[in-house]
């Protein structure tokens, strides 16, 4: 049996293990929205969360940037309208508020094949993932030459090193990676990983979505 932790869940669960994520809140009327908003700090993105949408994109559920607490009230009420009419029938859990997320949006998945064992992917992440496929994969555990294979095997490496995109470590991405197959190898139980995106710049990196697998015991 198998256990799919989503939106807040999994975000709250990555962070307790120690992982970087934008903060976030989910709220239940747009008064709350209002207040998250606020308490956070401009500009936001939201989301809607419910167990039934894994690709919030495909039901028109996420607005960014939005950047008052009037944005914020009229968001929420449009993103709670839309998912009745996608998901009539479906429970609507609330609309996460979040940090709005700045600088490259990267993917780093985790797989588990029944021959290998877990491997870890990694690539350009965002909206356009499947589109362009700009990925590299390892079977975990990595170390950091692993790590740093993966990343410069990228298309996106150049855009990563780019002078553009001055002050990001590239460091702070194998590190990341390096975090990640430390994680799994810890929890066996974890069978499959999404974080997408993950927003990497000179500030940092944090991860803004995850979708976690879980295997439950008999």
């Amino acid at each position: 049996m198998e256990k799919i932790i989503l939106n807040v869940d999994a975000l709250d669960f990555l962070e307790k293990e120690g992982f970087k994520v934008l903060k976030n809140r989910l709220a239940k009327d747009e008064e709350e929205a209002a207040q998250i908003a606020s308490e956070i700090g401009f500009p936001v993105s939201m989301k809607v969360c419910s167990s039934h949408v894994v690709h919030k994109t495909e039901v028109d559920g996420v607005r960014y940037p939005i950047n008052n607490t009037s944005e914020v009230r009229e968001a929420f009420l449009e993103l709670k309208k839309n998912f009745k009419i996608f998901h009539p029938e479906k429970f609507l859990e609330g609309i996460m508020v979040q940090r709005l997320g700045r600088g490259i949006e990267m993917i780093v998945g985790v797989h588990t094949d029944q021959q290998f064992g877990p491997v870890i992917m990694f690539g350009l992440g965002g909206i356009f993932v499947e589109a362009i496929k700009d990925i590299s994969f390892r079977m975990i555990p990595i170390n950091k030459k692993d790590a740093r294979d993966m990343i410069e095997e990228l298309s996106a490496y150049k855009i990563l090193t780019s002078p553009r995109q001055r002050g990001i470590d590239i460091n702070l991405i194998v590190d990341f990676l390096i975090k990640v197959s430390q994680f799994i190898t810890l929890h066996s139980e974890v069978r499959e990983m999404d974080m997408n995106p993950v927003f990497v710049s000179a500030k940092g990196l944090y991860v803004c979505d995850a979708r976690i697998t879980q295997e439950l015991m008999p």
